[in-house]
């Protein structure tokens, strides 16, 4: 064939070839606009009942369950207030790492429905032997702390958060217990806030959040019928159902759908003369496998509730190799919280993408 018929050729085939190309790529984007388009939200549920409120002091140690409490700006009041680091690096320290820090319990004395000045945070080893048990202020005052702590800087997912550090002579027995040395530090006492980030940023909120010791949010809201349908499918395979401590929630819901918190983006709490919070309902809880460890016995279970979840829970797009369970939330003001009172969703979506923020 002569070089000019094959350029005429290949001229000929290059016209076709390339509008052709054009128009394909532009249907599928087209179609994949039309399939990516949001659906409407769905309806809004009928009232909920909050059913059980837990706070977790100390992050990854066992946690508290209270019949009422404050909700603040930046969680359940004393909700991860306190972790522990490691004293070498202060980086913090985890169920992920530790498993058995699942039974460091945790107990406020005395007993009341309010926190007094004179409440104290009683820290003990479940099972120990002899009995082991420090305390600490449940509401440190600047005079405690400056006498019994000093200031000092944590590290939690690789940011620099200032906080206040206990002493060898108070964290000893727990460090024996975790077969490492370790510190207890507290976020609070005029420390510079720890900002919000992920789907907590300022740009994605609306406004500027901070937080304590929590992994992303300062609320974490569950489902006791999510709960259920998920130790039904256990069952079904042969597993043992689980607590819904396992997963650590702030607020427990009682009288929805299964799974219907996936859609809530606002809800309301109370009303009915004690005032009305508002929380905004930012993400699902992308989950790791902390729920696979007993809090009773401190020992992992190195395949569920992990597995199940990763069968049917793998629901958003913006973190799609983890399963969720539970929505993380930012509360709008502050007041009382009970058990008992009526959650009502007044918004809902169904565009939650989860925004890393760790």
């Amino acid at each position: 064939m002569e070089l000019s018929t094959l350029v005429r050729y290949l001229l000929t085939a290059t016209t076709i070839l390339i509008p052709a190309t054009l128009f394909v790529l532009q249907l599928r984007a087209r179609n994949n606009n039309a399939s990516n388009k949001t659906s409407p939200p769905p309806p809004l549920p009928p009232p909920t009942t909050v059913a059980s409120l837990r706070i977790y002091p100390i992050k990854s140690c066992r946690g508290i369950t209270v019949r009422s409490t404050r909700l603040l700006h930046t969680g359940l009041e004393l909700d991860r207030q306190w972790m522990f680091v490691s004293a070498e690096d202060k980086k913090f320290l985890t169920i992920r790492q530790i498993s058995k820090m699942t039974l460091i319990d945790t107990a406020l004395q005395p007993l009341g429905d309010a926190i007094a000045a004179d409440t104290q945070l009683v820290i003990s080893i479940r099972g120990a032997d002899p009995p082991v048990a420090v305390a600490v202020p449940a509401r440190p005052s600047q005079e405690h702390l400056a006498a019994h702590a000093t200031r000092s800087t944590a590290i939690i997912w690789g940011a620099a958060v200032e906080a206040w550090e206990y002493g060898p002579e108070l964290t000893g027995p727990i460090s024996a217990f975790l077969g490492r040395d370790v510190r207890l530090v507290y976020k609070g006492g005029a420390t510079a806030p720890r900002r919000l980030r992920g789907n907590g940023a300022p740009q994605v909120l609306g406004r500027t959040g901070s937080v304590g010791f929590a992994d992303v949010l300062p609320v974490q809201i569950a489902s006791e019928a999510s709960m259920a349908d998920l130790n039904r499918r256990l069952k079904e395979a042969g597993e043992d159902e689980m607590e819904i401590e396992r997963f650590r929630p702030n607020i427990v819901v009682r009288g929805t759908e299964p799974w219907a918190e996936d859609t809530w983006k606002t809800v309301r709490i109370g009303g009915e003369g004690k005032g009305e919070l508002v929380i905004d309902v930012q993400a699902h809880c992308a989950r790791c496998r902390v729920p696979n460890v007993d809090p009773n016995t401190g020992i992992e279970n190195k395949q569920q509730p992990w597995d199940t979840l990763m069968g049917y829970r793998r629901i958003d797009e913006g973190i799609k190799w983890k399963p969720c369970f539970g929505m993380i939330c930012v509360p709008r003001n502050e007041g009382d919280i009970e058990v008992g009172m009526k959650l009502r969703v007044t918004e809902t979506t169904n565009e939650h993408r989860y925004i890393t923020g760790m």
